[in-house]
């Protein structure tokens, strides 16, 4: 895992990449196969990739950043071919700031009702300043027996600098501007 961060860290021009769970194809090194701008997975099939092992109670995920910043947001749809990705895994948007290594440690929702043995797939999706989206998609298998990584532990640690801010858009009736909470690692439904 390491050599693969190294690797993803020298891509200079690359946009993401999901390290955990592993994503269905590596969509920086294979550019000519594979387009980030392409919804809903970056342009990978269903069935390229390993599938993971993810509790179902909600886990982590873990991605290499390599902008300056970055909206992200995390959706999940359930099956074994997703085209409906229905469950938001970041209920708010994420303005992450920083590039590098950004781990959020538990995502959950009360929308998440995985089975044991049960396959979904994990949308990732980012925006920077043109406001274009970027896709990634990692494939899951829910497990009574899989475990949320440890913050701060394993591989869930952010990268110097990488932070990350809830967005909470006010109504307009409340405020004539949105307004945000800022945490260095955010997940689920509120920053932890």
């Amino acid at each position: 895992t390491l050599l693969l961060l190294a690797a993803i860290a020298r891509l200079g021009s690359a946009h993401f990449a999901v390290v955990y769970p592993e994503w269905r194809a590596d969509t920086l090194e294979n550019e000519e196969l594979y387009s980030q701008w392409e919804y809903p997975c970056g342009g990978v099939p269903n069935g390229v990739g390993n599938r993971t092992d993810w509790p179902i109670s909600g886990g982590s995920v873990v991605l290499e950043l390599h902008h300056a910043w970055t909206y992200a947001f995390i959706n999940l749809g359930y099956g074994t071919n997703v085209s409906n990705f229905n469950v938001s895994l970041t209920a708010q948007l994420l303005n992450v700031t920083g590039s590098g290594t950004f781990c959020l440690p538990l995502l959950t929702s009360p929308d998440l009702t995985g089975t044991d043995g049960q396959n979904a797939t994990i949308q990732v999706v980012t925006s920077g300043e043109d406001g274009s989206a970027l896709y990634n998609c990692a494939d899951i298998t829910f497990r009574s027996g899989a475990r949320a990584l440890i913050a701060g532990e394993d591989e869930c640690t952010n990268s110097t600098g990488v932070t990350a801010a809830i967005i909470d858009g006010s109504s307009a009736s409340n405020s004539n501007s949105s307004s945000s909470s800022s945490t260095s690692s955010a997940g689920g439904n509120a920053a932890s």
